[in-house]
């Protein structure tokens, strides 16, 4: 039976209208797109969960702040702000402030990484793995077994698999091994926290063999929830002092603040003390390619509003609920039959599209067909996680095969409730009841170099 819905902490205050566009239209805006979930237009979905990036809804208190803003070039009153606040939350020395994730990305990998090298992950996400391969290195990922089996329910699905970690440092030494990245929570393996435990192992290691770990952050506030619920050590350890230890374990970190600080725009790129160099070089790529480096692409009022949501982003009765979101969604789809990456991630239920369309072969993309699915039967818009969005091989130009097929579902934050929630279950019931009719998947017509899921045009396979 379902788990009962944790209510809302807060009340509505602004409504913004939605429109359910008929079958026909539906079906109409998918060829159009030519089969692409990102050339839909957001008006033409009822239920956008594409993503949880920049998609939450802002509180009284981030909209007072944007009236707050201080657009000063270099120097603003609120980059003080931000830069005290993430000083506090983080405890590094030094803080950049970017337009988004993957900026920070572009701004720090390539002083790190470089032809020749690779970086090893619990998982790479596809922006941080689209900027490694510019920088000319190669990715590696090195989730445990256990993120392998959806339906298999573990706790920390997400954590690094420490002995093919350190064989891997032994394989390529640290001439190689330029990064160590550790995405928390681990998007790719569905949304999958970390443990504390396995932070510290993956640290231990990174010092014997000298090679530095840097946090993808992007759902920092989330997985210490997790720890914190699930990790016996830290039961009654406050979220704020489980983030600091967190972040004690790595040397450096890039976010995407368009998750966990509940903003529309924003990133931070984060440096322990000590790495002057290494701090001259960020400078110097943000204002080449951001701005200058006391706003990095931000208006004053966008850090106004980041500063604020750091702190709300972190708060447990929002992060109960938000992950109650979760678990809700999961129970119903437990009580359906229907397989997810679980036990639920943070941002998202991540369906097993392969345990749901078992005809589907990986090279015909079944995440993206269940994900077409969702829009045609009811207006709801997801992504793939799988082949589709893994790509083709650097190096032979040959199609990957993901170790996972998922549908993602990234719920943003405040903004949905329970009854729509109900409508995406329902959705996936009525897809699972005619699955046997969906004969083929797709065949992609186009696709860029990199990054092809953002741009691909596609077309049915015919059965």
């Amino acid at each position: 039976m379902a788990i009962k819905y944790f209510p809302e902490p807060f009340r509505i205050k602004s409504v913004e209208p939605l429109r359910i566009l008929t079958r026909e239209e539906r079906e109409s805006r998918l060829i159009e797109a030519k089969y692409n979930l990102f050339g839909l237009k957001g008006e033409d979905c009822y239920i956008d969960l594409l993503t949880d990036s920049g998609t939450g809804a802002m509180s009284i208190e981030q909209w007072a702040g944007i009236m707050r803003g201080d657009e000063a070039y270099a120097g603003a009153a609120s980059y003080e702000k931000l830069i005290n606040t993430a000083h506090d939350i983080f405890g590094y020395g030094y803080i950049q402030p970017v337009h988004q994730g993957r900026a920070a990305e572009k701004v720090l990998f390539p002083l790190l990484l470089s032809a020749g090298k690779v970086a090893i992950s619990n998982m790479f996400f596809d922006t941080t793995r689209a900027h490694v391969e510019l920088a000319g290195a190669r990715c590696i990922d090195c989730v445990v077994e256990a993120a392998k089996h959806p339906s298999d329910r573990a706790s920390f699905k997400g954590n690094m698999d420490i002995t093919r970690l350190e064989q891997l440092l032994r394989e390529y030494g640290p001439k190689r091994v330029g990064l160590i990245v550790m995405t928390i929570t681990n998007n790719s393996a569905g949304g999958q926290p970390v443990s504390m435990q396995n932070l510290r192992e993956v640290s231990s290691l990174a010092g014997k063999y000298g090679v530095p770990i840097c946090i993808d952050a992007a759902r920092y506030a989330e997985n210490a929830y997790f720890i914190q619920r699930d990790e016996p050590e830290y039961k009654n350890t406050p979220i704020p002092r489980i983030v600091h230890e967190m972040f004690s374990h790595a040397d450096m970190f890039t976010m995407s603040a368009k998750k966990d600080a509940i903003v529309n725009m924003g990133g931070l790129l984060g440096v322990r003390d000590g790495a002057s160099d290494l701090i001259q070089g960020i400078k110097a790529h943000c204002i080449s390619y951001e701005g200058f480096y006391t706003y990095g692409g931000l208006s004053g009022r966008d850090m106004e509003a980041l500063a604020i949501g750091l702190r709300e982003g972190i708060d447990e009765n929002y992060l109960r609920y938000r992950i109650g979101q979760m678990e809700y969604l999961g129970g119903l789809l437990d009580d359906a039959g229907i397989a997810y990456q679980s036990p639920v991630g943070g941002h998202g239920i991540f369906v097993d599209a392969a345990a749901l369309l078992p005809h589907i072969s990986y090279t015909e993309y079944p995440g993206q067909v269940l994900a077409i699915e969702l829009y045609r039967e009811a207006g709801i818009r997801s992504c793939d996680i799988g082949s589709y969005m893994l790509g083709n091989d650097p190096d032979t130009g040959k199609q990957l095969q993901s170790a996972f097929e998922f549908t993602r579902l990234a719920i943003p934050r405040r903004v949905y409730t329970q009854a729509h929630l109900d409508v995406v279950a329902e959705a996936l019931i009525e897809i699972k009841q005619r699955a046997h009719e969906i004969a083929r998947g797709y065949r992609i017509t186009w696709e860029p170099p990199i990054l092809r899921h953002f741009q691909s045009s596609l077309e049915p396979i015919a059965a």
